[in-house]
């Protein structure tokens, strides 16, 4: 069930997550790490495997993978660099958009919303991304997970992105799929809206401490 966004009176800027949110991008996480698991002699994994563990960045997906597969810590090194540079290779060809995605984005940039796209994925692959599927037109400021000391959930990302933006985090609203981008606006100070589709390391997305839920970004243009 949608619930509706009813505060604050006025946004000025968005912050939007990228996985679970604008795009679906498990079949790229999949062909990807099934590659790396198969080149290392892992078990393979299952796509709940997988999104059970996305979102706290990519550092912290292959090390849990490794430690789910019973793998030994030491292949960590390993496993990472053929990670990224697969990934480097693969980056969008198995995603998709969500729908409403694009007009949601076009119907807030219309009526004035500054956007920008924050991440916990490395930033070597978030503006390819985001270009290989039509989106980056739309955004202000892109961040990755590696642009900040920090990740969400922790607020730095976040208020980086504000002032980069150069609006309050009370005025600055962040759209995301998961828990880890609900505590990151909470302890920002920003209001936070999810979205019903996203992963939400495999937890019911509607338990978690959030503004409201929405079924698509088309949702937010008649609030903006």
């Amino acid at each position: 069930m949608t619930t509706r966004f009813t505060q604050p009176a006025a946004i000025d800027a968005a912050i939007i997550d990228l996985d679970g949110t604008l795009v679906d991008t498990m079949g790229d996480f999949e062909v990807v790490l099934n590659e790396v698991w198969r080149s290392l002699q892992l078990p393979a994994l299952s796509r709940r495997d997988i999104e059970d563990r996305i979102g706290k960045g990519s550092e912290h997906l292959i090390r849990s993978l490794l430690a789910h597969v019973g793998a030994d810590a030491s292949m960590y090194p390993q496993a990472w660099d053929r990670y990224q540079a697969r990934y480097l290779e693969v980056n969008g060809r198995y995603a998709s958009v969500y729908p409403g995605v694009a007009e949601g984005l076009a119907a807030l940039r219309s009526r004035g919303v500054r956007l920008a796209c924050l991440t916990n994925k490395p930033s070597a692959f978030v503006r390819p991304l985001l270009d290989a599927k039509g989106l980056l037109r739309f955004f202000e400021v892109i961040r990755g997970g590696d642009d900040c000391e920090r990740k969400k959930p922790d607020p730095l990302p976040l208020l980086r992105t504000c002032e980069a933006l150069a609006t309050e985090p009370t005025r600055t609203l962040m759209v995301g799929d998961s828990s880890n981008d609900a505590r990151a606006a909470r302890a920002a100070g920003c209001p936070v809206l999810l979205v019903t589709y996203g992963y939400n390391h495999g937890e019911p997305v509607q338990a978690v401490d959030a503004d409201g839920f929405i079924d698509s970004l088309l949702d937010l243009s008649w609030r903006a």
